[in-house]
């Protein structure tokens, strides 16, 4: 027999070294820093490890209320995009005829274009001289522009609803792909309809992709700072925002560090719970 660990481990050794030099290489630099009492001297000069800012921190309960806020605005957005993306698989998934290689070409386009020509679409749309303002005025439906539209956490959720869809619908999409036809032909033949063929077989069977878009779609959302910067103005900052301020703006490393670990703490034990109560086989069953 073959000794394969030559060959393991030149596939394994690649990305493992990618991912410690640039993910788990920063997630400790940053660790670091939150234990940094403050800025004085040189960048990398010895300090001694303190929990000065995380008492910051907590003093101030604005920002854990943020947070909270940023937590449940992801959580909104990705069950919209979750549920609005399952149509939209589950069509691709069954529909075979010659145009679901274009169908799926559609899909994708959106990644061809900027992240944020998308989101500035948006607030093109959103804004009081956008579409959307403009087609409400020509309808006379409305006499002024509609200003609670665009700059607020609602404009914030829209629009990262619509760039989370296409993203989502991958996921369920090879979930469902790989769901045997012969369990709906079965189905069929004694007798099933397609709404309970759905519910007692697809459904079930395609929730461990379900659930994978859910995740996937809010663990970035909690510390999303762009699309609140463009559509979401100062009414729709989230926690991802302060972040960044005390990165660039206020040049506070440590603070923003410590900051950053308890977002990261904070999703992680929300993972950790959302494990423990959705027991897959269960639903399944």
């Amino acid at each position: 027999m073959l000794d394969r660990r030559p060959t393991f481990w030149a596939l394994t050794l690649p990305p493992l070294v990618w991912l410690g030099a640039f993910f788990l290489t920063p997630l400790a630099l940053m660790a670091a820093f939150s234990t940094r009492p403050n800025l004085e001297g040189r960048l990398m000069d010895p300090w001694v490890p303190s929990l000065h800012q995380y008492e910051v921190m907590l003093s101030v309960p604005n920002y854990g209320r943020l947070l909270a806020i940023s937590a449940g605005l992801a959580f909104v957005v990705a069950l919209c995009a979750t549920v609005l993306a399952y149509p939209v698989a589950y069509f691709l998934a069954f529909r075979k005829g010659r145009r679901t290689g274009t169908l799926l070409i559609l899909l994708l386009l959106p990644f061809w274009t900027s992240y944020l020509l998308r989101v500035m679409a948006w607030k093109f749309i959103l804004g009081s001289n956008g579409v959307l303002n403009s087609l409400l005025l020509y309808l006379g439906w409305i006499r002024e522009p509609i200003e609670a539209l665009l700059y607020n956490r609602q404009a914030v959720a829209i629009t990262l609803v619509y760039v989370w869809i296409p993203f989502a619908a991958l996921p369920i999409l090879a979930a469902l792909q790989r769901l045997d036809p012969s369990l709906l032909e079965a189905a069929a033949d004694l007798g099933a309809p397609p709404v309970r063929r759905f519910l007692r077989i697809v459904l079930p069977l395609s929730l461990p992709g379900v659930l994978g878009t859910f995740f996937m779609v809010f663990i970035p959302t909690v510390g999303e700072y762009v699309t609140p910067l463009l559509v979401g103005g100062s009414r729709g900052s989230l926690y991802g925002n302060i972040i960044q301020d005390f990165f660039t703006k206020a040049a506070n490393w440590p603070f923003g560090s410590a900051l950053s670990m308890v977002m990261l703490v904070t999703t992680l034990a929300l993972l950790a719970v959302a494990v423990r109560v959705v027991d897959l086989r269960r639903l399944i069953e």
